[in-house]
């Protein structure tokens, strides 16, 4: 494709900015949205199209939106009842950590329940190897909370561990870039695009690096993957089912298995195998206190996003209500006066 005729497919590339084709030649095409952002997709829904999403075009107006393979997607607590999809259609999610300063495990485990609940596959990267005495130690401690995930750590510097991460660049792969500010991303993404292709900044006087990227963006890569870098995550709300808290949690879902009654509050019940488990040292209180978190988290946004299913539907009801009295009062006409 070379241009956005009537029918055409694009994928939006960025939070900024218009279109791109798959021609590497193609100029960014200009798609015009309805007034109120969304785009209507083929279940009949309107929806915020967001990177990496594809979408039908007719000329230059967007007129349908393609079912998603996989949504990276984040609640948007405190503000709405809604959720924010970072990212659509990716199958791989970088979940970047620094090395120095430690990493955080609880973020770890919180962007890991996000990937998982994703439909990709997670994959964690740490960064700045070449810093810390120990990396390979550092990185089988992360591993332990990463259950089934590979665990790469790597130097871009020293271009070193950037090999497992290069083999997932396969062709038609879409990977997404996700981790705190000062974590590298930017500078991994332009490791493995093997050009600059994002910006990046120095490190501060505390140690950190500076927040650079300010948007999230689609990269197409020389061998036909696609990379997706996004901006640093301060504090992200949790869009999980159990699924994906059990994967992530495995070994604490295992031990909530083995408790003597099904509706255990793991408080210090009667027979509660996370209690013993805690007590003899198998589960650290960090993790427990980390996996209750994110289940309390998961939990409150699902019953906010059922409230608001249930307004809609509501909405919805009291609006053919209306339509259905207009049509059996008919049209009104004026009075003829003598």
């Amino acid at each position: 494709m070379v241009r956005a005729d009537k029918g055409a497919v694009l994928v939006l590339p960025s939070d900024r900015f218009a279109g791109w084709l798959s021609d590497e030649d193609a100029e960014p095409v200009r798609v015009v949205l309805d007034r109120d952002g969304l785009v209507a997709s083929q279940d009949g829904r309107r929806t915020a199209p967001t990177v990496g999403d594809w979408l039908d075009v007719d000329d230059d107006h967007a007129v349908l939106l393609h079912e998603r393979r996989t949504a990276l997607v984040r609640d948007t607590a405190g503000e709405t009842s809604r959720v924010q999809a970072l990212a659509a259609n990716i199958d791989v999610v970088l979940i970047v950590e620094h090395l120095d300063p430690d990493p955080d495990l609880g973020r770890i485990e919180r962007l890991l329940t996000l990937a998982w609940r994703s439909g990709a596959r997670p994959v964690v990267v740490l960064t700045k190897a070449d810093l810390v005495p120990d990396a390979e130690g550092m990185a089988a401690e992360v591993a332990r909370v990463a259950l089934a995930v590979d665990v790469h750590a790597v130097s871009v510097p020293e271009d070193r561990g950037l090999e497992g991460v290069r083999r997932l660049l396969e062709p038609g792969v879409t990977l997404v870039v996700v981790g705190p500010s000062g974590s590298g991303k930017s500078t991994l993404v332009n490791a493995l695009a093997g050009r600059a292709v994002m910006d990046t900044g120095g490190r501060r006087n505390d140690g950190r690096g500076r927040h650079t990227t300010t948007h999230r963006e689609l990269v197409p890569l020389a061998g036909g993957a696609m990379l997706i870098d996004t901006p640093g995550i301060r504090g992200v709300g949790v869009v999980a089912d159990a699924d994906a808290l059990d994967t992530t949690f495995a070994d604490v879902a295992a031990l909530a298995a083995r408790c003597r009654f099904a509706d255990c509050h793991h408080t210090g019940d009667a027979g509660c195998a996370i209690q013993a488990a805690l007590d003899s040292g198998e589960l650290s209180e960090r993790r427990f206190d980390s996996w209750r978190r994110l289940a309390k988290e998961a939990a409150y946004q699902a019953r906010r996003s059922d409230a608001r299913l249930a307004a809609q539907e509501r909405d919805r009801w009291k609006a053919k209500t209306k339509e259905y009295h207009r049509g059996m009062r008919g049209p009104r006409h004026p009075r003829n006066r003598t």
